[in-house]
């Protein structure tokens, strides 16, 4: 888990000369965050808090009311369940206003969004000093495995020094990284790739739209249909299968009570004619008794 190394040392856990320990430190987290960022902060100790999902007015309000405590805020840029993205610009604006630290988790954006696939922050026209954490896996649309962690020199020196569970894993293997490398320019030079991607996205939502298929409000490759009961997505699931589709029902806890969907994940790899048969399966999964 790359997010407890970070957040650990961030938060003074494993530094004996840390000005901030634990006890004097905060978490203050997007309640969508994913699972692992949360459990980064229970982990590496201090007060973790939460707040209204993409509110930038509520975490004013969670940092206002512990203003001496040093602070990391602390979001997905893009939502892995809702595939809706953080308000970054007004996020990284609270923080520089309030003295803490923005760390941006950019799983789902890294290759996808931004100019040359640079991610969330590009998209939203940001720079380092904006955002002084950035994180990324390099498992989603890079295609290989690990994460990285961007910053300023002090910060990475920082992350070395006092990361402890980072000082004590092993490293990268030199085949990885040479993978994550070459992933990291095909995702930057490959523009009629990202483009294809997009047309995906706007294909698929202009489809479901004609044919009624409720979405979520998502520009992303994560495009979620809301069925409300689990019993509901994990039919239509099952129906997807058996018509040559793999599109996971989503239940709680990974999403609230209630808020069972199924999760289409669209990519480049996927074509005109893919999206279109994917729709009219959706269109008789949903209303099996009509066909």
């Amino acid at each position: 888990m790359m997010q407890k190394p970070l957040v650990g040392a961030l938060l003074g856990e494993g530094d004996p000369g840390a000005r901030s320990r634990p006890e004097q430190t905060l978490s203050v987290q997007d309640k969508l965050n994913h699972a692992s960022l949360i459990d980064a902060a229970r982990l590496a100790g201090g007060e973790l808090i939460r707040y209204r999902h993409a509110d930038a007015e509520s975490a004013a309000r969670q940092l206002d009311a512990r203003p001496n405590a040093a602070a990391i805020l602390a979001t997905d840029a893009v939502f892995s369940m809702d595939g809706d993205v953080a308000p970054l610009a007004a996020l990284s604006a609270l923080c520089r206003d309030e003295h803490a630290t923005l760390m941006v988790d950019d799983a789902h954006g890294i290759g996808v969004l931004g100019a040359d696939g640079a991610g969330s922050l590009s998209e939203a026209r940001l720079a380092q000093d904006d955002a002084p954490v950035l994180m990324a896996t390099l498992g989603k649309a890079l295609g290989v495995a690990g994460a990285f962690v961007a910053g300023s020199a002090a910060l990475i020196d920082g992350l070395v020094q006092f990361a402890r569970s980072y000082v004590y894993t092993t490293a990268m293997p030199p085949a990885l990284a040479a993978a994550a490398s070459a992933a990291v320019d095909i995702a930057r030079d490959d523009g009629d790739r990202r483009a294809h991607l997009h047309r995906n996205i706007a294909q698929f939502r202009e489809g479901s739209a004609k044919r009624s298929i409720s979405l979520l409000a998502s520009t992303t490759p994560i495009q979620p249909i809301p069925t409300g009961d689990s019993a509901t997505a994990l039919a239509a699931a099952q129906r997807l299968e058996d018509a040559g589709f793999y599109v996971p029902a989503i239940r709680p806890p990974s999403v609230p009570v209630n808020g069972a969907r199924l999760r289409v994940s669209l990519s480049a790899a996927h074509a005109q004619a893919d999206i279109e048969r994917l729709l009219d399966a959706l269109v008789i999964a949903f209303a099996p008794e009509r066909h």
